[in-house]
């Protein structure tokens, strides 16, 4: 019996599987592993960091939260000694802070003489050059304006002192902004007991010190589309006249795109002032239609945008030729520990609005500000004057139409298609678009800004130029990205070449034309979206 058991056993043994060298090997690595005196100091090592690290983390949340309650203990309780003072929307406490002795001096004068109670013949006085100058029947119609100003930094407070310096009388001041000690550089007014305080405030405080009797309406707060009608509304809640002119000096591209989209559509008078940050020539600032503004990359983004919205001129800026270049200032990048904290937009002062530094050099503000004032006080006295004036191109762009509608019909023909009442998907605006914004005026090929075409970049997949799907009705197979520009002559060789002949454009131009296209045909199939 017992033998029967040890055979059975022993019968037991050999079925069982038996372990393979490989993974005999594994096993002893493992072993050898787990047991190495590096492995279990890198897996202490690790353990640790990480234990520190949630020492770390959470000691920073505990520290936090006292901190919090530190500061909500060391509030006081509201009473006759700490009363509690309304915010605005834009979390700003509203009233101002107490007035010196002077400024409420100041502030009487002006206050009386806002109501009449100056002697005009000290305003003839104070303005007696301006009037020299414009004579009698234009110094009126400027002393009778009124102007809006929105945007009151470096370009805008410059532009608003020498308004109401040279004889405006009634002035509307649009800002949501504080005075903070970084725009001292360049703000015409303030000082450092303004830091803190609104800008509209600010500028209409100081300026009273010099024109008592102009009148002022201070609105602090940003402008909006959809609160056009109050912010541009007619002088004295509505009861007086419309703006002679407003001014636009605001630096965030989507609030200046509202705001001239508005101006246009109400026939109200605008001129905007495009980037002065990061410019150091004067001498490079010019007058002139939006459409004529082809330096400025401020102005490209916002005729861009404009274009896009169905406005393409009409709109008279103040812009700089000056070109970038090596050793010049430019946009300052975000520092690294900033995107580390996270969203960087929350860095902004409002949505949307730029949270990187621009340099600006404290001069060129004003210029551009004193720029829009000659303007502004030339444009309502009617005195004689001239700008660059748009571009004029409409001829031009309907010659190109009607060149492109030509190459088309002549690669049908080509094709054996019958181009006999062919229609191209192309209308005149789209051509300046193509020609002005995503292409610059320029060829890609060589750079030359004249006798420009639209020409189509290669063939169409699988050889067919027109599509006849509908019964009386045939169109080319062309779409904007297709399109390129070029000079007439370039244009005829790459015709002749490319799109009759077959050749690659790879094949006929160098890497950098190639690259150039590319880049502006993405350029074209991002905006698209918001034509």
């Amino acid at each position: 019996m017992e033998e029967r058991r040890r055979g059975s056993k022993s019968s037991n043994r050999t079925t069982e599987r038996r372990p393979q060298p490989e993974e005999r090997n594994m096993s002893s690595w493992f072993e050898r592993q787990f047991s190495s005196h590096q492995f279990q100091l890198a897996t202490t090592a690790v353990v640790s960091g990480i234990t520190v690290a949630g020492l770390i983390y959470g000691g920073q949340a505990i520290r936090r939260r006292v901190a919090v309650e530190e500061l909500k203990a060391s509030i006081p309780p509201l009473d006759e000694e700490h009363q509690s003072q309304r915010l605005t929307d834009l979390g700003v406490a509203s009233p101002l802070p107490a007035a010196s002795r002077e400024e409420e001096r100041v502030a009487a004068i002006a206050r009386r003489a806002q109501h009449g109670d100056y002697d005009e013949g000290l305003v003839n006085e104070q303005l007696t050059r301006t009037a020299s100058f414009l004579t009698s029947p234009r110094f009126e119609k400027l002393r009778s304006s009124f102007v809006v100003v929105i945007g009151l930094g470096g370009v805008g407070s410059h532009c608003t002192a020498a308004l109401a310096r040279s004889g405006v009388s009634r002035i509307r001041l649009i800002d949501f902004d504080q005075v903070t000690l970084s725009s001292l550089n360049r703000h015409a007014v303030a000082t450092l007991a303004d830091v803190g305080t609104p800008k509209v405030q600010c500028v209409r405080k100081r300026l009273e010190a010099v024109v008592p009797w102009v009148q002022w309406e201070c609105m602090n707060e940003v402008w909006r589309e959809d609160q056009g009608e109050r912010l541009l509304a007619k002088w004295d809640n509505g009861k007086g006249e419309r703006p002679d002119y407003v001014i636009d000096a605001i630096d965030n591209i989507d609030s200046k795109v509202e705001l001239l989209k508005y101006c246009h559509k109400h026939n109200l008078k605008v001129v905007s002032s495009m980037g002065a940050g990061c410019k150091s020539d004067p001498s490079r600032i010019f007058v002139g239609d939006i459409s004529a503004s082809i330096e400025d990359p401020l102005s490209r983004t916002t005729r861009r945008k404009l274009r896009m919205l169905g406005i393409s001129e009409g709109i008279p800026v103040v812009y700089s030729t000056e070109k970038p270049g090596p050793g010049k200032a430019q946009l300052l990048p975000l520092p690294e520990e900033e995107f580390l904290k996270g969203k960087v937009n929350e860095l902004s002062v409002l949505p949307d609005f730029r949270t990187r530094i621009l340099p600006v050099l404290g001069t060129m503000p004003a210029v551009f500000g004193y720029t829009v004032a000659n303007f502004v006080i030339l444009e309502i006295t009617g005195y004689p004057h001239e700008t660059e004036a748009g571009k004029g191109r409409e001829k031009m762009y309907d010659s190109i139409l009607s060149n492109l509608q030509g190459l088309e019909e002549r690669l049908a023909r080509t094709a054996g298609q019958e181009p006999m009442g062919l229609k191209i998907p192309v209308s005149k605006e789209d051509v300046g678009y193509l020609v002005e914004e995503v292409f610059r005026s320029k060829s890609v090929v060589s750079g030359l800004p004249t006798r420009l075409v639209l020409t189509r970049w290669r063939p169409p997949k699988g050889g067919s130029w027109v599509d006849e799907r509908w019964d009386g009705q045939k169109h080319s197979k062309l779409q904007l990205e297709d399109l390129v520009c070029m000079t007439k002559e370039e244009a005829a060789t790459h015709e002749k070449e490319v799109l009759k002949a077959g050749k690659p454009p790879e094949a006929m131009y160098d890497v950098d034309v190639v690259q150039l296209v590319e880049r502006r045909r993405q350029e074209e199939l991002h905006y698209r979206n918001y034509r």
